[in-house]
């Protein structure tokens, strides 16, 4: 687990790194990611450093994802060109998470040519109706109050 002292992104809330912010309040910092996949690429954290989504409890995830969409349409607006966005947020080394401060990223696209791809696997011949309806069944159990 990284510490707040060592954590880059803890580094950024408390301005010990420079970083281009475009938005930031009480909850969360929101600025540009140095690599920009495409240009508005947006990294939102929460001050609070949680490592991943699993640390969060759901006043914090409330907190911070209620600021999503603000932040999305803001980057949205600066460029016509713009036609969606991917929201990202990986948890854990093998999701590709690279800092272990929970951190959203927002990608705008411009067209299914620009340089960010995403490719899922179709994996559904694999899946029954009866396997789904298990899987289903083992999460809902873990939900249960």
């Amino acid at each position: 687990m990284t510490s707040t002292t060592d954590c880059i992104f803890c580094k950024i809330i408390r301005n010990e790194i420079p970083s281009t912010v475009v938005y930031e309040d009480d909850v969360v910092k929101a600025f540009l990611d140095i690599s920009q996949a495409t240009p508005g690429h947006t990294l939102v954290i929460p001050k609070q450093h949680v490592a991943d989504i699993f640390e969060y409890d759901a006043d914090l995830a409330a907190a911070v994802f209620s600021r999503i969409p603000k932040i999305a349409k803001a980057i949205k607006a600066i460029d016509p060109a713009i036609k969606g966005m991917n929201i990202l947020n990986n948890n854990g080394e093998v999701a590709y998470q690279s800092v272990f401060h929970s951190h959203i990223h927002l990608i705008p696209r411009y067209s299914d040519t620009d340089d960010f791809k995403i490719h899922f696997g179709d994996h559904t011949d694999q899946y029954t109706p009866e396997k789904l309806t298990q899987i289903a069944d083992q999460i809902k159990a873990q939900l249960k109050d």
